[in-house]
């Protein structure tokens, strides 16, 4: 049973990226199955990934609500790891570049941007380390929400900071959109402190939520503006403006299935950091 809850889970979070991913690309790029079901594959492994590792009770509300947003940024960073560093395609289709760039232009030495990647890397190993070290650090009484708002904030100032040397160059730096991220992220790590003692599932579940929350802002609130690396681009494919509302549906269900399932992971007895 707790294999096929994991699993379950990891299909929500895959298929609640591939979405909106395709919600925004799909009229620029088209529409494929295999790169649409890319993030929900990706999302089963790292779902499936943490199980094994940690051995959760996924009977338990709390930890399916926590296994969701640790599984939403495992598959964000490895993905957005492999788009910016690894992969090599033409740049011209976008106005904000996906590959590794400085002040908007695209690094064209592959042995740079690989090294670069390397670096990040060993920094994301590092950070990952940090948090976990944090764990053996004893705060004292009634530190619980000073080390929950740092744990959050941590996974916030990630995404401000990343955001910002992509997108600024181009769109401009924005002082509210520089701290939206740390602020959510905060929020976040305050509700999955309340399911779990360990500092890396608060740190980067509350970041997994923060960008899937953002995300979805993004996406469906404002859904005939281009998003920002297709800004000013023509709509190839204006035939996917209709079909792609057809997956709509199944994205509302997927959060409300969360949402759901965060109110009953609050009702039953839960225990956590706070």
């Amino acid at each position: 049973m707790d294999f096929i809850i994991a699993l379950i889970i990891g299909l929500m979070a895959g298929l609640h990226t591939s979405t909106w991913g395709m919600y925004k690309d799909a009229p620029h790029e088209g529409f494929t199955w295999p790169k649409y079901f890319r993030s929900t594959v990706m999302g089963v492994a790292a779902a499936l990934s943490v199980y094994f590792v940690t051995n959760l009770n996924m009977t338990q509300p709390g930890n399916m609500v926590v296994l969701y947003g640790v599984t939403y940024v495992i598959e964000r960073a490895l993905v957005e790891f492999w788009k910016t560093f690894l992969r090599v395609q033409d740049q011209s289709k976008y106005f904000i570049p996906m590959q590794f760039s400085f002040r908007g232009e695209v690094i064209k030495s592959n042995a740079l941007r690989l090294s670069v990647g390397a670096l990040y890397f060993t920094g994301e190993v590092l950070v990952v380390w940090g948090v976990y070290y944090l764990q053996t650090i004893n705060f004292g009484g009634g530190s619980g929400m000073v080390v929950v708002l740092v744990l959050g904030g941590i996974g916030g100032w990630i995404s401000a900071f990343g955001g910002a040397w992509k997108d600024a160059p181009k769109e401009g730096f924005e002082i509210l959109k520089f701290f939206r991220s740390p602020v959510m992220a905060m929020s976040y790590a305050f509700m999955l402190a309340h399911f779990t003692e360990s500092y890396l599932f608060i740190t980067f579940g509350a970041l997994g939520y923060t960008i899937g929350t953002i995300e979805t802002y993004k996406t469906f609130f404002f859904p005939n503006k281009p998003r920002g690396k297709f800004s000013g681009m023509p709509i190839k494919f204006p035939e996917i403006l209709k079909t792609r509302n057809y997956f709509v549906p199944m994205y509302v269900a997927i959060w409300l299935a969360v949402i759901t399932t965060i109110v009953v992971a609050f009702i039953q007895p839960h225990q956590g950091l706070i």
